[in-house]
């Protein structure tokens, strides 16, 4: 690969691969969605963390990302706003997972106004793990003096784009399948919604003191 301006491609594969399965927020709605809302709106979220991902790429290329690494008051205040969308989403899925039978009926009914896309994209962009990843790691494959200068990035950014596609994708079966396991046992489903929200609020919790 270094005839497209890339060092030591498979290293960055391989360090993609395991950054990409480590769980995340990202990750971790996706799933939900694909539990809570079916798979149409978890190719919505899909989607979403990609065109995250891709504008992330795009600020590293402008030279935008490198901003937060001479400014940490900026890249603090950017934690701060990420863990607390996260904290806001694990006591949504909190409160919902709590809800009366009353109450879980007229919210299945709006699950189309549900703005999947959004919030996953938000979640994408207020990510410090993905932005540190474009910060410290992505940058260290790149050959700086290569022409042109935005063909590595393509390359690098394809490779992780296609990753996280093929992850994601798997995360959206794999929800939809232990969706139809909890449609008859509601007892287990409330306890996995539980169990989703304290983990969004852990991973805030996490990001806010790390």
């Amino acid at each position: 690969m270094e005839a497209f301006g890339v060092v030591q491609f498979w290293a960055f594969f391989v360090g993609v691969v395991v950054i990409i399965l480590l769980p995340g927020p990202n990750s971790l709605y996706v799933l939900k969605t694909s539990i809570t809302y079916g798979k149409a709106k978890a190719w919505q979220a899909v989607f979403a963390v990609l065109l995250g991902d891709a504008i992330l790429i795009l600020l590293a290329y402008m030279g935008v990302v490198s901003i937060l690494k001479a400014s940490p008051d900026v890249f603090n205040a950017l934690k701060y706003a990420g863990a607390a969308y996260l904290l806001y989403l694990g006591i949504s899925i909190l409160r919902a997972s709590f809800k009366n039978n009353e109450q879980t009926s007229v919210s299945t009914s709006n699950q189309g106004n549900e703005k999947v896309f959004v919030k996953s994209l938000l979640l994408s962009l207020t990510n410090p793990k993905a932005i540190l990843f474009y910060l410290s790691f992505f940058v260290q494959f790149i050959d700086y003096s290569f022409t042109p200068s935005w063909l590595p990035y393509l390359v690098l950014a394809t490779t992780l784009e296609l990753v996280s596609f093929v992850y994601l994708a798997v995360l959206v079966y794999v929800g939809a399948t232990i969706s139809h396991f909890f449609s008859h046992k509601k007892g287990w489903a409330k306890v996995a919604n539980v169990f989703l929200g304290i983990l969004f609020s852990g991973f805030a919790l996490h990001l806010a003191l790390s």
